[in-house]
């Protein structure tokens, strides 16, 4: 009774002090049994502080673009947002009230300024107000998806004004876990709401070779899904509110601890720094765990099997050998002192990725 109990309570407090919050044992034992994980690219494989790289108006000043863009998008929290508006106010641009603000959800956003509506969006977006690209623009504009970095695209009144580059950039352990986790053989997956080009870019930076591009922030889950349904058991790595969703479908939702308080509600793992690495200490110390567990039960059947026949008096008719109640109920508690003694050793227990830290 005590071989699984005392390890999943051991390793839960391990994990604490590795920096890794295991909400529960359930999450530890659906980690041993992991084949894909699916990593968020925003905020999880990067920094999550996008700079604005490109500014190239069409009619118009690049510095009159960048004022526009930016007095729509202070309306908005996404990170390309905020970008946008760091970007003026360090150029020292004096931004303008805006009206009528829209959000479309994934796709772009949509104000009124000064009489003009500006449309901030994605191609997708463009398309569906049937706003044509120029064949130079949208040139410039694959050049720069191909150096990794996302593009926007800005219309004044139905018609194209200009687009603006931003990128952002891996974190500094992303590539070493990604490395981690192909080498514990998982099938590894960025996704992103990046066009296709830019989330190669990106991928490729990382490591990653499979990509889920263009996904929409409610889709996310949805794709989840598709590979559980494939009879992949799926961990999801995410730091945002549209997260949350995905990381409530996959089998083991991983938080990143410096994410919103509705992703690290969600997820079953939190870890507690913004370091990939941690996510592959928590998936070795949760098949540490897991093998420890099965070594309990070995040495507690074994005991039993052992012991159970002698006490019965199995010995008694060859070697005329008794055992005593007194030695029985030794032999009971030597059992229960096994199991606990191997499951406490787990405190000492170091993940393999934290000693290459180290």
């Amino acid at each position: 009774g005590l071989a699984t109990p005392t390890a999943v309570t051991v390793g839960v407090g391990r994990g604490a002090e590795l920096g890794v919050l295991i909400k529960n044992g359930e999450a530890l034992e659906r980690s041993e049994k992991l084949t894909t994980i699916i990593f968020d690219k925003t905020g999880t494989l990067t920094k999550g502080k996008p700079e604005v790289t490109d500014i190239i108006g069409m009619g118009i000043e690049n510095r009159t673009l960048l004022k526009f863009t930016a007095s729509v998008e202070k309306n908005s929290k996404h990170p390309l947002a905020e970008a946008i508006v760091k970007k003026s106010l360090d150029s020292g641009i004096e931004l303008l009230s805006s009206e009528y603000f829209n959000t479309f959800r994934g796709k772009g956003v949509i104000a009124k300024i000064e009489g003009k509506e500006i449309l901030i969006s994605n191609r997708t977006l463009l398309k569906e107000k049937n706003i044509s690209l120029p064949e130079g623009v949208e040139k410039n504009i694959i050049q720069l998806e191909n150096e990794g970095k996302t593009v926007i695209m800005i219309a004044f009144n139905n018609k194209i004004a200009g687009i603006i580059a931003i990128a952002d950039t891996l974190k500094g352990t992303t590539k070493s876990a990604i490395k981690e986790f192909k080498d514990m053989k998982f099938n590894i997956f960025m996704i992103t709401g990046d066009n296709i080009r830019t989330a190669n870019a990106i991928a490729k930076q990382a490591g990653i070779v499979n990509v889920l591009a263009e996904v929409l922030p409610q889709d996310k889950a949805n794709e989840v899904k598709k590979l559980q349904e494939k009879g992949e058991v799926v961990a999801f790595v995410g730091d945002g509110i549209n997260d949350a969703p995905a990381l409530a479908q996959a089998d083991v939702g991983i938080a990143i601890g410096s994410g919103t308080d509705v992703a690290i509600e969600t997820g079953d793992i939190v870890l507690i720094k913004d370091d990939l690495l941690d996510a592959v200490a928590a998936i070795q110390l949760s098949k540490k765990v897991i093998s420890r567990i099965k070594q309990n039960i070995f040495w507690a059947f074994a005991y039993n099997t052992a012991l159970i026949p002698i006490a019965a008096g199995i010995l008694y008719p060859f070697f005329k050998i008794t055992f005593r109640p007194e030695l029985a109920g030794l032999a009971m508690a030597m059992s229960s002192v096994t199991v606990v003694s191997l499951s406490l050793m787990l405190k000492k227990y170091v993940p393999p990725v934290k000693k290459i830290i180290i």
